[in-house]
């Protein structure tokens, strides 16, 4: 059973609040070792009463998952699924400082209470009022991938007609501190629009918030359809992953050649982007990448299908994404390959509608 993309909604360092004309303006750049979200105006899509009382990454959720919604024309979906690898870090790090300063006294259990992974789609059935199945997965790596596929799942088991499935991660100076001493991000500064031109050791960190109406009846108003998902933990080398992505495509009656464009995950990390090197059987196909554009974090994949359903949506590569990639005929099907630290590999096939 097929499913479809109905509406979109993404708060990422790029401009992508409020569905402005897709990567049409200069592409933001940052200078430095990370990649913060360029924010929008909370109180046009939040009650501000509740906006005080909410983190940053609660506020991006609910605000991306709000856009969606008025998007697709949808006030109640019959499912909310969300999938983060870090959770509400924001509180979670004022939790456990005060714990320090306050000698575990007297502590007041707001920032514990939000500081779960479910926070942030529990808020969101809170607003909405909806009762329904609302679930999260903490996957690492795997976080958004298990959320989709657990969506496209009640979709194929008529569970669910209209599901609302996002992916969220947020980066704050102490995961910042904390991940950069295990060396995932670099030392010294450099600007995220040369982030692929010049790779070294480490990437530039991320965050964003993605959110997509993923339907089960095709509809005039659609991005793209979605037609298949798979995931690979840890794989013995190339020659595995090249027999999974092979698989993954005759499962779906493709090869290679039917693909228009593949997006990968290249972060400009030397050690982890060498996988896409020895990938011989996808340099066939055009490709891109997406993660100068919103940073690396667990859930980048969320960012990286935003973007291919609009690509599909209009059909055209925009030129800010990829100058060097030769003019071609309309594109109708892109496979998403992105990898985390080499241990998360997941495939997603989507096509036009």
């Amino acid at each position: 059973m097929n499913c479809y993309i109905r509406a979109t909604g993404n708060i990422s360092p790029q401009l992508t609040a409020g569905h402005p004309p897709f990567l049409a303006g200069p592409l933001q750049e940052y200078t430095g070792t990370r990649m913060n979200c360029a924010e929008p105006d909370y109180k046009d899509l939040i009650d501000v009463k509740l906006i005080r009382r909410m983190s940053r990454i609660i506020r991006m959720g609910v605000a991306a998952a709000t856009e969606c919604l008025q998007e697709a024309g949808v006030s109640m979906p019959d499912a909310i699924v969300t999938g983060t690898a870090y959770g509400c870090l924001e509180d979670t790090g004022h939790f456990i400082s005060r714990m320090v300063s306050q000698n575990e006294e007297l502590l007041t259990p707001t920032a514990f209470i939000q500081s779960t992974h479910n926070t942030i789609g529990a808020q969101i059935g809170l607003m909405l009022k909806c009762n329904r199945y609302n679930n999260a997965f903490v996957h690492r790596g795997f976080s958004f991938e298990s959320a989709l596929l657990d969506a496209m799942m009640l979709l194929q088991e008529e569970e669910a007609q209209h599901v609302l499935v996002g992916g969220i991660d947020e980066i704050t100076d102490y995961s910042h501190t904390i991940l950069s001493r295990m060396g995932l991000y670099r030392r010294g500064h450099a600007s995220n629009l040369d982030l692929l031109e010049q790779p070294s050791r480490g990437t530039m960190a991320g965050e964003g918030a993605a959110f997509f109406l993923v339907a089960s009846e095709r509809s005039a108003t659609d991005y793209a359809r979605l037609d298949g998902l798979a995931t690979l933990y840890k794989p013995d080398g190339p020659a595995v992953i090249e027999q999974k992505l092979n698989s993954f495509l005759e499962a779906n009656q493709l090869d290679f050649s039917d693909i228009d464009l593949v997006i990968n995950g290249r972060n400009g990390d030397l050690k982890h982007d060498q996988v896409y090197d020895e990938l011989k059987a996808l340099q066939i196909c055009p490709q891109v990448s997406y993660k100068q554009l919103c940073g690396e974090y667990p859930t980048s994949t969320a960012f990286a299908v935003w973007m291919a359903a609009n690509i599909l949506k209009s059909g055209d590569l925009p030129p800010l994404l990829a100058p060097s990639v030769a003019e071609q005929e309309k594109i109708n099907r892109i496979l998403i390959y992105n990898q985390y630290g080499n241990i998360h590999h997941s495939f997603v096939l989507l096509s036009a509608c």
